[in-house]
Protein backbone atom coordinates (compact mmCIF):
# COMPACT_ATOMS: atom_id res chain seq x y z
CA UNK A 1 0.00 0.00 0.00
CA UNK A 2 3.35 2.22 0.89
CA UNK A 3 4.03 1.88 -2.79
CA UNK A 4 0.91 2.97 -4.32
CA UNK A 5 0.68 6.03 -2.11
CA UNK A 6 4.56 6.87 -3.41
CA UNK A 7 3.63 6.26 -6.75
CA UNK A 8 0.24 8.43 -6.58
CA UNK A 9 2.55 11.43 -4.78
CA UNK A 10 4.95 11.03 -7.75
CA UNK A 11 2.04 11.43 -10.26
CA UNK A 12 0.72 14.40 -8.82
CA UNK A 13 3.96 16.08 -7.84
CA UNK A 14 4.65 15.82 -11.94
CA UNK A 15 1.29 16.92 -12.80
CA UNK A 16 1.75 19.99 -10.90
CA UNK A 17 5.58 20.16 -12.55
CA UNK A 18 3.66 20.86 -15.97
CA UNK A 19 0.65 22.93 -15.00
CA UNK A 20 3.41 25.10 -13.03
CA UNK A 21 5.09 25.31 -16.06
CA UNK A 22 2.22 26.12 -18.34
CA UNK A 23 1.18 28.97 -16.02
CA UNK A 24 5.08 30.21 -16.17
CA UNK A 25 4.97 29.88 -20.07
CA UNK A 26 1.53 32.59 -19.84
CA UNK A 27 2.91 34.63 -17.88
CA UNK A 28 5.91 35.13 -19.81
CA UNK A 29 4.27 35.39 -22.36
CA UNK A 30 1.70 38.31 -21.19
CA UNK A 31 4.79 40.18 -19.95
CA UNK A 32 7.58 40.19 -22.93
CA UNK A 33 4.03 40.43 -25.17
CA UNK A 34 2.97 44.20 -23.20
CA UNK A 35 6.70 45.66 -23.56
CA UNK A 36 6.60 44.60 -27.54
CA UNK A 37 3.28 46.31 -27.94
CA UNK A 38 4.31 49.15 -26.29
CA UNK A 39 7.39 49.19 -28.28
CA UNK A 40 5.43 48.66 -31.39
CA UNK A 41 2.78 51.39 -30.49
CA UNK A 42 6.05 54.41 -29.83
CA UNK A 43 8.00 53.21 -32.72
CA UNK A 44 6.00 52.33 -35.90
CA UNK A 45 2.70 52.41 -37.72
CA UNK A 46 2.89 49.13 -38.66
CA UNK A 47 1.40 46.15 -36.18
CA UNK A 48 4.83 43.90 -36.71
CA UNK A 49 3.63 42.90 -32.46
CA UNK A 50 1.07 40.42 -34.62
CA UNK A 51 3.36 38.31 -35.81
CA UNK A 52 5.12 37.13 -32.66
CA UNK A 53 2.00 37.44 -30.47
CA UNK A 54 0.50 34.60 -33.34
CA UNK A 55 3.46 32.41 -33.54
CA UNK A 56 4.03 32.33 -29.78
CA UNK A 57 0.41 32.11 -28.89
CA UNK A 58 0.33 28.76 -31.00
CA UNK A 59 3.43 27.49 -29.58
CA UNK A 60 1.31 28.50 -25.93
CA UNK A 61 -2.36 26.90 -27.16
CA UNK A 62 0.06 23.92 -27.76
CA UNK A 63 1.21 23.88 -24.41
CA UNK A 64 -1.84 24.01 -22.93
CA UNK A 65 -3.91 21.64 -24.47
CA UNK A 66 -0.78 19.15 -24.07
CA UNK A 67 -0.79 20.45 -19.94
CA UNK A 68 -4.39 20.06 -19.43
CA UNK A 69 -4.88 16.69 -21.91
CA UNK A 70 -6.21 17.75 -25.03
CA UNK A 71 -4.38 15.67 -27.79
CA UNK A 72 -5.79 16.78 -31.29
CA UNK A 73 -3.68 14.28 -33.29
CA UNK A 74 -3.91 11.20 -31.30
CA UNK A 75 -7.02 11.84 -28.80
CA UNK A 76 -7.66 12.45 -24.60
CA UNK A 77 -5.91 10.28 -22.66
CA UNK A 78 -3.71 7.91 -25.43
CA UNK A 79 -0.99 7.63 -23.45
CA UNK A 80 -2.57 5.99 -21.03
CA UNK A 81 -4.75 3.89 -23.60
CA UNK A 82 -1.41 2.77 -25.06
CA UNK A 83 0.48 1.71 -21.80
CA UNK A 84 -2.68 -0.11 -20.78
CA UNK A 85 -2.90 -2.02 -24.02
CA UNK A 86 1.44 -2.81 -24.32
CA UNK A 87 0.80 -4.05 -20.50
CA UNK A 88 -2.25 -6.35 -21.50
CA UNK A 89 -0.46 -7.97 -24.36
CA UNK A 90 2.64 -8.88 -22.46
CA UNK A 91 5.06 -7.87 -24.82
CA UNK A 92 7.62 -6.62 -22.18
Amino acid sequence: MENLNDSKYRKAKERIGEIKSFYSHVFTYVIVMSLLVIINYNTTDFPWVLFPAIGWGIGLLSHGLGTFGYNLILGRNWEERKIKELMESNEF
